[in-house]
């Protein structure tokens, strides 16, 4: 076998890895399905679900608490950041430090009046 962009690709193997996204989501949806009428009703007495709200919750989920992104990106991410940093003279850390410290004082103030 060839290496390179000539090569044949293995048996099984998505041509376009877009392809494989809406079979891997099939897959999540079917875990949580299969999770939540496994455990919740037995725990919590709720109904059992179908496979589109199943889907449903695992999208809401992803985009209320991650993103679609896999973890290794958020390494490639912390580097990228890490490397910027060291690149940055003194004067243009202060000024990123102070940016970040106005970006969340509307916080600590709702914080400080409750």
């Amino acid at each position: 076998m060839v290496a390179g962009p000539t090569a044949n690709p293995p048996v099984g193997f998505p041509h376009n890895i877009r392809a494989a996204h809406p079979l891997a989501s099939g897959v999540f949806g079917l875990v949580v399905m299969s999770l939540w009428n496994w455990l919740m009703p037995a725990l919590f007495g709720v109904r059992p679900i179908t496979f589109w709200q199943a889907l449903g919750m695992w999208l809401l989920s992803r985009l209320l608490f991650g993103s679609f992104q896999g973890y290794s990106n958020d390494r490639r991410s912390r580097a990228r950041l890490i490397d910027r940093w060291e690149q940055m003279s003194p004067e243009e850390r202060a000024k990123f430090r102070e940016r970040l410290r106005h970006r969340w004082e509307p916080l600590e103030e709702a914080e400080r009046s409750s």
